[in-house]
């Protein structure tokens, strides 16, 4: 049996892998282990991202938090980074997230912050999980005034906009600035944030019908806003995914500048200025090449780990450091956020390009982008982590890393929140690592179909 959390919660295809009841269920089982040891009647809050199936999934996630006699406080479409932000300032219990972040509209997921804002252990999400499995039995449900109560408070997104633009309150009035929210939770946080800082604001997909989330926009499709910003000589595009946890950008030419490259270039800043915490940027293996060579080059320690931005933001806090990040633009800003958060990630990159008086182009220089072929091998779920006990996968694995050994590297990883093995080549040659990606990517699904 599969394990129910990813790398970023529950997620599945709203109303038949992600039902009303596994979000009822997950209610329960999360506000009984994350509050069991309170006092007080606990609260905790519940955020969404757009997606149609958003109101159906917190209302029945609200039920089943009210059911083991713990409050519920409805704060409606927001970015997932205010969630983690609001959990913490107003020291409620708990924080969940009614989102599946880049995923297409027909999907939808849970995730939960503890009352510091944080996403959860393994093993928190583990005791949850053996909660649900096991039908929450031997816990008592409070009936009459010991059952919990639902609120809304929908002025939320305001309270983030006004800690976004005292974070970083840099003026952006000789800016021209094209966005693309996604149809996603930023539609209206990132757009009020950057008006108020001053900037020429050219705002698209910003209109959320619950079905048009993530559709050929936001940060996983990027080729309109990088014409966008070339049409109207812009300074710099800002391209956020549908939760607003992650953010990529294109410099004034039109080229995509990733998440490595902002940390590069954010890191190499706060070096400078000496708010770089052990001159450390905390990275995941799926980083490129080039990132860890200009962490030497500019004497900056590139600290690897595991996929996901769990594990990431797990190191810095073991070890005391203050950046990191995806290349997928998930980046944690540890003094001001908890969690991933775009807005404040495209707040520092203004800040560097405002303060430093240069082009986004010529700061993204800071590091060489060499050649990578990223190719998704669609497989069965309860597969997906089993592709090495193949014999013919296995071995065409160790032929790839053998002929790219000392001239790039190969990495095979299952999605933690997909259907999908991941198959990354790093090379020198486009074309060819290209070919090679998609003929081992082509033999996983036909092998384990």
């Amino acid at each position: 049996m599969s394990r129910m959390f990813g790398t970023d919660g529950v997620r599945g295809v709203a109303g038949t892998e992600l039902t009303i009841e596994l979000a009822m269920k997950l209610g329960q089982a999360g506000a009984y282990v994350l509050t069991r040891e309170k006092a007080h009647q606990p609260t905790i809050i519940v955020g969404c991202d757009t997606r149609i199936s958003g109101g159906m999934l917190a209302n029945a996630l609200m039920a089943g938090i009210c059911s083991v006699g713990a409050n519920a406080v409805y704060m409606g479409v927001v970015p997932t980074p205010a969630i983690a932000y609001l959990t913490k300032k107003h020291k409620v219990d708990a924080g969940v997230v009614i989102s599946a972040s880049h995923n297409p509209m027909e999907f939808n997921g849970i995730k939960f912050f503890n009352g510091e804002g944080y996403k959860l252990s393994d093993q928190l999400e583990d005791e949850i999980e053996a909660l649900i499995r096991n039908e929450m039995k031997d816990i008592k449900m409070p009936i009459g005034s010991g059952i919990g109560t639902i609120n809304y408070r929908l002025d939320a997104r305001e309270e983030y906009v006004f800690f976004m633009k005292k974070t970083v309150p840099v003026d952006l009035k000789d800016l021209k600035i094209v966005i693309d929210c996604a149809e996603g939770a930023s539609h209206y946080t990132a757009v009020e944030t950057l008006k108020g800082l001053g900037a020429s604001l050219v705002p698209i997909h910003i209109n959320p019908d619950g079905t048009n989330i993530n559709a050929n926009c936001g940060s996983t499709h990027m080729d309109e806003l990088r014409a966008r910003v070339v049409y109207e000589k812009a300074d710099i595009g800002l391209a956020f995914d549908g939760d607003a946890d992650r953010m990529l950008a294109v410099d004034e030419l039109g080229n995509v500048v990733d998440g490595d490259q902002v940390m590069a270039i954010i890191g190499n800043y706060m070096k400078e200025q000496g708010t770089l915490k052990q001159d450390t940027i905390v990275a995941t293996v799926m980083s490129n090449l080039g990132f860890t060579i200009m962490g030497k080059e500019k004497g900056i320690h590139i600290e690897q780990t595991k996929v996901g931005d769990r594990y990431v933001l797990e190191n810095m806090l073991e070890n005391g450091f203050n950046l990191g990040g995806e290349q997928s633009g998930h980046i944690i800003f540890l003094d001001e956020n908890t969690t991933g958060d775009g807005l404040l990630s495209a707040l520092h990159l203004l800040e560097v390009m405002v303060k430093t008086q240069r082009k986004l182009s010529d700061l993204a220089q800071i590091m060489e982008v060499l050649p990578q072929a990223l190719v998704n091998a669609k497989v069965p779920t309860h597969k997906k982590d089993k592709y090495m006990e193949y014999p013919e996968i296995a071995q065409a694995i160790v032929e790839l890393e053998k002929k790219f050994a000392g001239q790039g590297r190969v990495l095979i990883r299952p999605s933690g929140t997909e259907p999908l093995v991941r198959v990354m080549i790093e090379g020198k040659q486009q074309e060819v690592i290209d070919a090679e990606a998609k003929a081992l990517a082509q033999l996983i699904s036909k092998t384990m179909l």
